[in-house]
């Protein structure tokens, strides 16, 4: 599939990834950080996963109370499943049949990885940062998604302190599902807006 969000976060992914490798050891031959530091804080960044962020949707999917809560305060409702963002402001932005939402950070590459984990190469490229907010659903497309003319497309830049999550829709067919079935239909992709949720067999 023709990709070019992901195309040129591939390549200007390399360059940083070697970037990163060259300040790393400098930080390392000055003294300044040991290598089992920055092996400590990598490892604590890969643990976090985008299925903390899956197990909040699925929660709100079976919830209607724990939903209304989410959707009011993001940061309250997360932290009832145990999870800790920190001072962030987390506003959670429902799709319905006629919303569907998109998120993006334009200026950098913030992304709420306490509830996502590590964001994705093309979210922290420029093609996506500055094309989602000028032709999104042209963006969508490339990754996919095509939706019904009808449906308004809004685009949610997060900042510094402020970070977003979509809440998607519910797939038909998953009424009586266990909270861990619908966990598991729950992409990190749908929950950017870039994707959608498996329904049953995947459709």
């Amino acid at each position: 599939m023709n990709h070019p969000v992901a195309d040129a976060a591939a390549t200007e992914n390399g360059y940083y990834r070697r970037l990163q490798a060259a300040v790393e050891e400098l930080l390392i031959l000055k003294g300044i950080v040991g290598r089992d530091e920055i092996d400590r804080e990598v490892a604590a960044m890969e643990e976090r996963s985008y299925r903390r962020g899956a197990a909040v949707v699925a929660h709100a999917w079976v919830d209607p109370a724990y939903r209304e809560r989410l959707l009011a305060d993001g940061a309250a409702a997360v932290r009832e499943l145990g999870i800790e963002i920190g001072a962030l402001h987390l506003i959670v932005v429902e799709n319905t049949p006629a919303i569907h939402n998109v998120i993006v950070c334009t200026l950098c590459s913030c992304y709420p990885r306490a509830l996502l984990g590590m964001p994705p190469d093309w979210y922290k490229n420029i093609e996506y940062r500055s094309r989602v907010v000028r032709e999104p659903r042209a963006v969508l497309r490339e990754f996919g998604l095509t939706l019904p003319e009808p449906v308004s497309v809004r685009v949610h830049d997060s900042t510094a302190d402020m970070r977003y999550l979509v809440l998607p829709m519910r797939p038909a067919g998953t009424e009586g599902w266990s909270e861990a079935q619908l966990l598991d239909i729950v992409s990190r992709d749908a929950l950017v807006g870039v994707a959608l949720p498996r329904g049953p067999e995947g459709s």
